[in-house]
């Protein structure tokens, strides 16, 4: 049997090649008897639930959610039935409305939500996005401005807004009415706007505070259609079937990385079966053009659809991803989805460059070895990246990271940071910036944003190095692979795979899988383009797993994987393998462990 004792780590693994111990996910065994005895499921599987902190009565809507059963009542958000009366009045008296939406998936699968149901009433909305290099996140008074000398007299912020206390104060004097909807963390004093509708508002009751933007948007979907219907606008046209609109909502859920518990899971869970039918001609064509198939899935969301989405406000122009969810032609749907694509492209082109240049200004450093936070920077890193490299130097270091680009020409420094679970990085951004080491900053927990005077760096790495030394000394410490269960690689197979795919769909709260292998064989490990290594595993069950460790050619696993000889522990995340006809998975591998240089 593995030793999965606290001290020694699951498989005896104390400290794998990241510098993880490895530990059985832990899980009550009377609940698991229970999950197998009420859902006739394998002993492993029925584990896995109990170890997802799923309690016995609530097992058979975990593995089978639905909207009726988990969906909120609109009203219980503050200000949502405000917010609804407020755009039904609009839509009633024709007035002038513009949707204002972040650049991101979230805020461009919340805007496409808004504008396809006033579609469905017979008023269209323009949509505006700000630029990310010009004008930065969110409200500005200059962008007001704009929309009111354009004519607008009711703007509908969504993934945006909360914070935008200068922007509203500047509508306000200009005649321009604001309802806000957004999800991010915010202050007990709200801005005065019309309507503010954010489950994590000070004195929200909700209690929806997981949701992204988008899945907040679905519920405003839904009081929108409540009250269009008190007022009897339905006597003539069919109501909006919003449940057609669920692909737009879950695509915001996994891409910002939102817990996939509670109404959130349904939603992401049936939105994925409704974006399987690929009717949004913008998804479609973007699946196309990645020339990508099948059911969608939380991969197809956040890795194919996600980042050529995000591309246009990464590098490019900002409304591309709104615009592409938003029409209903086929031929602009191809045009904008074959300018998304070419834009990842050159996203990944200047990522890579910015992260192998860090990389190596990290290795070089002499104060970062032992430092409980990197803060890395360099002039004219992209903005729109750093973001991305930020969360890629953290896998890689397993400690918090803010990568800065500087811009010499405008004295300012650009810094986007992620962070390791036990870290508060928003709370510590935060205290730099009441502490006047910055020109703003903010975020959460595991993410956050700043600018900063480049001179001010040496002293802001050493105030946000003291500020998470605590944290991070006891986030090290409890670093740790949560593992499922033990395979062979006989054993694993296309039947174990859809087995645990019942407890999709996977994400924050909902951790996917992960298997170990025990003492398994490197068979022909090679370096594909992009630092990728690819392998085969065998083991004394006689089975032989087709294996890929992604990004890790010049990590510690990485160059153990290539350096074949002896065996090791693998631990890692089937995925399917149909090429050619096949039906069988192969193992993402996460990580290595070197039993002959544990320690």
């Amino acid at each position: 049997m593995p030793d999965g004792s606290a001290h020694a780590g699951y498989l005896g693994v104390a400290r794998s090649l990241s510098g993880r111990r490895w530990r059985e996910r832990a899980a009550d065994a009377d609940i698991v008897r229970r999950h197998q005895m009420a859902l006739g499921l394998s002993e492993p599987l029925a584990r896995a639930l109990a170890s997802r902190n799923v309690s016995e009565d609530a097992g058979a809507d975990y593995l089978r959610p639905t909207m009726k059963a988990s969906f909120p009542d609109p009203s219980s958000f503050l200000d949502m039935d405000r917010a609804a009366a407020i755009l039904i009045n609009a839509l009633t008296d024709d007035r002038p409305m513009v949707v204002f939406a972040d650049y991101d998936v979230d805020g461009a699968s919340s805007a496409a939500q808004l504008v396809r149901w006033f579609r469905a009433m017979g008023k269209n909305l323009p949509i505006y996005v700000p630029d990310r290099m010009t004008e930065g996140y969110g409200p500005s008074p200059a962008a007001f401005r704009r929309l009111r000398n354009e004519g607008a007299e009711l703007v509908v912020t969504v993934d945006c807004g909360a914070a935008a206390y200068d922007a509203i104060a500047c509508a306000a004097e200009i005649g321009l009415e604001v309802v806000v909807i957004d999800h991010h963390l915010m202050r007990d004093d709200p801005p005065a706007c019309a309507a503010l509708v954010n489950p994590n508002r000070p004195g929200c009751n909700s209690g929806q505070g997981m949701l992204a933007a988008a899945g907040v948007t679905f519920v405003l979907l839904a009081a929108l259609n409540r009250e269009a219907r008190r007022r009897g606008l339905f006597a003539e046209r069919s109501e909006p079937d919003i449940r057609r609109w669920l692909d737009l909502a879950a695509l915001g859920a996994v891409c910002d990385v939102t817990a996939l518990t509670g109404f959130n899971r349904a939603l992401t869970a049936q939105g994925l079966k409704v974006m399987s039918s690929w009717a949004n001609p913008g998804l479609k064509s973007l699946m196309e053009i990645a020339k990508a198939s099948g059911a969608a899935t939380t991969f197809h969301a956040g890795f194919i659809l996600g980042p050529r989405i995000n591309a246009g406000g990464r590098i490019g122009r900002s409304d591309l991803g709104a615009r592409l969810l938003s029409t209903d032609d086929p031929q602009e749907a191809h045009s904008l989805a074959t300018e998304l694509d070419a834009l990842n492209a050159s996203r990944k082109q200047v990522e890579q460059a910015v992260q192998d240049e860090a990389v190596r200004l990290i290795d070089h450093a002499s104060n970062q070895d032992d430092a409980p936070l990197i803060l890395v920077s360099a002039d004219d890193w992209h903005p729109g990246v750093i973001g991305i490299v930020a969360g890629r130097l953290r896998e890689r270091y397993r400690k918090p990271v803010i990568v800065v680009g500087v811009d010499r020409a405008a004295n300012v420094g650009k810094g986007s940071g992620r962070s390791q679970p036990g870290v508060n990085l928003g709370r510590a951004v935060q205290a730099a910036y009441d502490e006047g080491l910055l020109l703003s900053g903010g975020g959460h927990a595991m993410a956050a944003g700043l600018s900063v005077r480049p001179e001010l760096l040496p002293e802001l790495r050493e105030f946000l190095c003291e500020h998470t030394a605590a944290e991070s000394a006891t986030a090290t410490a409890e670093d740790a692979l949560d593992i499922d269960a033990l395979l062979t690689t006989a054993g694993a197979d296309r039947g174990l795979y859809a087995e645990f795919q019942q407890l999709a769909p996977f994400g924050p709260g909902n951790a996917e899988p992960v298997f170990a292998l025990a003492d398994v064989r490197v068979e022909r490990p090679m370096a594909l383009r992009g630092g990728h290594v690819r392998v085969t595993l065998t083991d004394r069950s006689g089975g032989k797993l087709k294996a890929v460790a992604w990004r890790a050619e010049d990590t510690a696993a990485g160059r153990r994987l290539m350096a074949e000889g002896g065996t090791v522990h693998v631990a890692g995340r089937l995925r399917p393998d149909d090429w050619q006809g096949r039906n069988s998975v192969e193992l993402e591998i996460d990580d290595v462990a070197d039993m002959r240089r544990e320690g």
